[in-house]
């Protein structure tokens, strides 16, 4: 597991160059912002660069876990098809190659032949990254690649990925949008009964170096297997008696009828718009918020898996909303209510399998979990 978690560190940080990368590198921004029409209009795919984006982080990091984990190999889940048809109407399926030459050269058949900046991509994906110091080697956790698996969000937040605003984070303050809000998310559960255990988050725009004035990342992770309970990020201290009062991170398009259920124990003051479903529930992790609540089945197994196996190892965790509001007011916590990973709702069909359909609350603290059900009881 800390060879894994390890490969999972390293491979989350050469995603967040290539996420960079894409916005960095002329011949690549301009592909990720325009949107050609007309005669120019590619069908598929240089109007949703984007999405080429996300599938080269997503299988770069399918490509670097088969090859130290092959046992892993039918168990690593992501948010895109690989599939894409060029403007010539091919169909093209992208994978990293063996060599750079040869990912560069598939690339560019789906880039209508701009070697540029297929070259460009497919350095990034071959080059890997500096050093990332983290302290596993005392790390022992009786759990075998080959019960486990991994699903990964390649860019969570993608508009604000596109929009790019550049706000530099403060310490101890939440930002409601902004480059910073896109995520790269890795987690990874058990197979046999889709708990998270290990989550990798990394934010390739954390903060600007005053001397090149090029973004800096920043990477989380989280273990919580059994007794094991280890994190990037500390447990935030409680607060004093003048500061107390939950606070609760939502979409702005929440329900009016969730805001005004939680303006009861949080006060108006207290709620809290962000945008990016990965970027609420690290809110959560890093005490900025005291929950993520979400009315709305609008996330997936891929967002909230990684973030939900830190909150865990913080003594939190990721609900479903329905079946909460669905228990008896015996005032405890069931556990079946916790999200999990490796089951798909066999009446939906597409990604709509993969759904958190109920809604989720992610949480630190299961009294102020409590509190935000007992709200919203009778209330949806």
């Amino acid at each position: 597991m800390a060879d894994l978690l390890r490969l999972l560190l390293r491979v989350g940080e050469k995603a967040a160059n290539v996420a960079r990368l894409c916005r960095q590198e002329a011949p690549l921004f301009q592909l990720l912002v325009q949107e050609k029409t007309g005669e120019d209009k590619n069908k598929k795919f240089v109007q949703d660069f984007k999405t080429l984006a996300d599938v080269v982080i997503q299988e770069m990091i399918r490509h670097d876990v088969r090859v130290q984990f092959p046992e892993m190999a039918g168990f690593i889940h992501g948010e895109e098809s690989n599939m894409f048809e060029n403007g010539l109407g091919e169909s093209v399926t992208v994978t990293v190659c063996t060599t750079e030459e040869e990912t560069a050269k598939l690339l560019a058949t789906v880039l209508d032949g701009d070697q540029t900046a297929a070259s460009l991509l497919a350095r990034a994906i071959h080059q890997d990254p500096a050093t990332i110091e983290v302290s596993t080697d005392s790390l022992t956790i009786p759990l075998k690649p080959s019960e486990l698996g991994i699903w990964i969000d390649p860019i969570d937040a993608t508009s604000q990925y596109i929009k790019g605003g550049e706000e530099v984070l403060e310490e101890g303050r939440l930002f409601p949008s902004g480059l910073h809000c896109a995520l790269v998310l890795i987690g990874v559960y058990l197979r046999s009964t889709g708990e998270p255990v290990m989550g990798v988050i990394n934010q390739p725009f954390n903060n600007k170096d005053s001397a090149d004035r090029g973004w800096r990342g920043k990477h989380y992770w989280g273990v919580s297997c059994g007794s094991i309970n280890i994190c990037s990020e500390s447990r935030p201290r409680n607060r004093s008696e003048g500061q107390r009062g939950l606070s609760v991170v939502l979409s702005s398009s929440e329900k009016q009828a969730v805001k005004e259920a939680l303006t009861s124990v949080c006060g108006p003051d207290k709620l809290i718009y962000a945008s990016g479903a990965g970027h609420k529930i690290l809110c959560v992790i890093q005490g900025l918020a005291d929950a993520y609540v979400l009315s709305e089945g609008s996330t997936f197994k891929w967002d909230s898996c990684a973030p939900h196996a830190l909150l865990r190892a913080l003594g939190g965790g990721v609900v479903d909303l329905a079946m909460s509001l669905q228990q008896s007011d015996s005032g405890s916590q069931d556990p079946s209510t916790e999200l999990t990973y490796h089951l798909p709702r066999t009446d939906r069909k597409g990604a709509e399998r993969w759904a958190n359909h109920g809604g989720l609350v992610a949480y630190r603290d299961s009294s102020q979990l409590r509190s935000i059900i007992g709200a919203l009881k009778g209330k949806l």
